[in-house]
């Protein structure tokens, strides 16, 4: 199976971009599966309903989130509607939505995504590890899923790696997300999961991690906020992660993606 990960889309020049280049990556690549974290696609702040939609006309099949995944109050009864968005798998029950699922894709295999938040330096949720090892066992690599993607929405790399390796050989990929900086740790784990500790961000890069500069500026060196973050309208970059699978379900390729 061939699959696409993007990295969290950050307001308007994310969504831009992903709109120039999705549909002719998924023709060219013969891509069966894409994932895309859509947590700061609405100004960098959350998702909404519409952005949602031009995320899964462009060929998006799930959209991960991460702690901006409740910043749109809008989309709170969507997530109980469509379960092609997740929110954190790992947040205290009576949360709305599903942090994990089973897909379809293009080629009728099936697709397990689950979307743990870390907890270091993050808010205190329920353990992640937890959580993921929950969904592996009621629904294993190669019996109840032909491939398993672990977005792994954290801050801390190690908690990242450990997840990584937590999953390896019971997962197809363990994928990092929130830093918005693609890291240069792609690699195949010992037991065949693919990993890589930051997908980055699909947005404009003259920025502070997708933010217009300005406001961070100020706010390290005058320790004064003056207003709201807001998302850099330059140029995006498209960044990701494209991995093929084997007849086991266990990464046989993994390719960081950047363009733009």
């Amino acid at each position: 199976m061939r699959i696409l990960f993007l990295g969290d889309i950050i307001g308007k020049a994310g969504r831009d971009i992903v709109a120039a280049e999705l549909p002719r990556f998924i023709e060219t690549l013969k891509l069966d599966f894409v994932i895309a974290n859509g947590e700061n696609a609405a100004h960098g702040f959350g998702i909404t309903r519409a952005i949602a939609n031009e995320l899964f006309a462009l060929g998006v099949a799930c959209i991960t989130t991460g702690n901006h995944w409740a910043d749109q109050r809008e989309i709170l009864p969507v997530l109980d509607e469509d379960d092609r968005i997740l929110r954190p798998r790992n947040l205290p029950a009576g949360a709305p939505g599903k942090g994990a699922n089973l897909y379809q894709a293009r080629n009728g295999q099936s697709v397990l995504v689950i979307a743990p938040m870390g907890r270091v330096f993050m808010d205190a949720y329920d353990d992640p590890f937890a959580a993921v090892d929950k969904e592996l066992n009621a629904c294993p690599l190669g019996e109840g899923a032909d491939a398993i993607v672990v977005d792994m929405h954290a801050e801390a790399t190690s908690e990242k790696m450990a997840m990584g390796h937590f999953c390896d050989g019971r997962v197809s990929m363990v994928v990092g997300s929130h830093q918005h900086v693609p890291t240069a740790d792609a690699q195949i784990l010992p037991n065949g999961t693919a990993y890589q500790s930051d997908a980055g961000a699909c947005c404009d890069y003259d920025s502070v991690i997708g933010m217009d500069k300005f406001e961070p500026i100020q706010r390290f060196t005058r320790k004064m906020p003056t207003n709201r973050f807001t998302p850099a309208t330059g140029p995006g970059t498209m960044c990701g992660i494209f991995v093929e699978t084997n007849t086991k379900g266990l990464a046989s390729r993994i390719d960081p993606v950047r363009i733009g």
